[in-house]
């Protein structure tokens, strides 16, 4: 979808390139992230996809044509953009914000009008309330919605995202980042996103290009940068917490439980078997209990037990529930069980039916598995 054949970009009155023999290719379809320290030419590199800066030589394709052979104005109306400073007209309302590019591509009113009213409602804003507001009257995180609205509106097949949620707080920045995913498993989009967090790229990325002093140094998956940096400027920039970023890398669903998980009722005669068979040498000793509709009750910490011990199984089960869905990934699982001083979590699948308990070490087995 997007090719770059060494690249250069050299600034007037500069003997150093910006940009130096870049070779990329950028699949249709995916999220590519260029990351790396602040002057190390990755925004540079995407302003030269849509013109806003001219390479000084080599050769960019979109979709399979050469940039230089394109009118700008063309080109960037099939590719949306969006910056950090979101950079919507404060004179405008939000709806005539959204609307801009469709109206600049002279769409007719009720189509751009249902449009804008989609675009809103993916983005979580309610037309009927945000629709005639100015930008001032909104959020920050809210701005930035609109700003990913107006750059999807007339449905480019390229998008360029310059920092997008940097100057957001923590909180806005996660839900965005998650938006953003889940819009792009609908719409498929082929995006560049720039960004110096290396959480972020490894979040949001399909690949990852890390770039030095103009140069891509390694162009890869998330998972192979993380398990194989290769060098010491990407090792640095991955930091020593590599293991624990590969945990966001990984799926719940994809985690072979090690714990046994019961019905209450229908299999309490296992339930009995289990807890007579236990071994204080057993590996993982948690049995998780389950209703008749596969609905968590609580779990049963055997090691507290002795194999004569009376206690009654009901009274066994320790009834403090914490549930993730199979959709979340292990970095969710360990947020959840550190927060909650939990031995484990319920896997869930999406008709609220128990899948499954996760422990501590189902967590590092599962990364083990992801490395081979």
């Amino acid at each position: 979808m997007i090719t770059f054949e060494n690249v250069y970009k050299i600034y007037e009155g500069s003997q150093t390139p910006a940009v130096e023999n870049l070779n990329l290719h950028i699949d249709k379809g995916e999220i590519c992230v260029l990351v790396g320290a602040s002057g190390c030419g990755k925004t540079t590199t995407m302003r030269m996809i849509n013109k806003l800066i001219n390479h000084t030589s080599g050769a960019i394709y979109v979709d399979g044509r050469d940039i230089e052979k394109v009118d700008p104005i063309e080109l960037r109306l099939g590719i949306g953009y969006v910056i950090q400073e979101v950079g919507l007209f404060p004179h405008y309302t939000i709806e005539k914000n959204i609307a801009t590019v469709p109206n600049e591509r002279k769409w007719d009113k009720a189509r751009v009008a249902s449009r804008v009213s989609e675009m809103m409602e993916i983005m979580d804003l309610d037309p009927s309330e945000y629709a005639k507001k100015k930008p001032s009257m909104l959020s920050g995180g809210q701005r930035q919605r609109v700003g990913v609205a107006r750059a999807l509106a007339a449905d480019p097949p390229i998008m360029l995202m310059d920092e997008p949620f940097g100057s957001l707080d923590p909180i806005t920045r996660s839900k965005l980042q998650n938006e953003l995913l889940r819009i792009q498993t609908q719409l498929k989009k082929t995006i560049v996103f720039v960004t110096h967090d290396i959480d972020e790229a490894v979040k949001m990325g399909d690949k990852i290009a890390v770039m030095q002093h103009g140069r891509i140094v390694q162009f890869s998956t998330p998972r192979e940068i993380l398990a194989r940096p290769c060098n010491e400027f990407v090792e640095n920039l991955v930091g020593q917490n590599r293991i624990l970023k590969r945990f966001s890398l990984v799926g719940c669903r994809s985690v072979k439980t090690s714990s046994a998980v019961f019905r209450l009722d229908s299999q309490r005669q296992q339930i009995i078997e289990k807890i007579q068979n236990f071994s204080q040498q057993d590996a993982y000793p948690i049995l998780g209990v389950l209703d008749e509709g596969d609905k968590p009750v609580g779990y049963i910490p055997m090691f507290k037990y002795e194999k004569n011990d009376p206690t009654s199984i009901e009274d066994r089960i320790v009834k403090r529930v914490h549930t993730i869905s199979e959709e979340s990934t292990l970095f969710e699982v360990v947020d959840l069980l550190f927060s909650a001083g939990e031995r484990c979590v319920f896997r869930m699948d999406a008709s609220g039916r128990s899948t499954g308990i996760i422990t501590i070490a189902d967590l590092f087995e599962a990364v083990r598995r992801d490395d081979q």
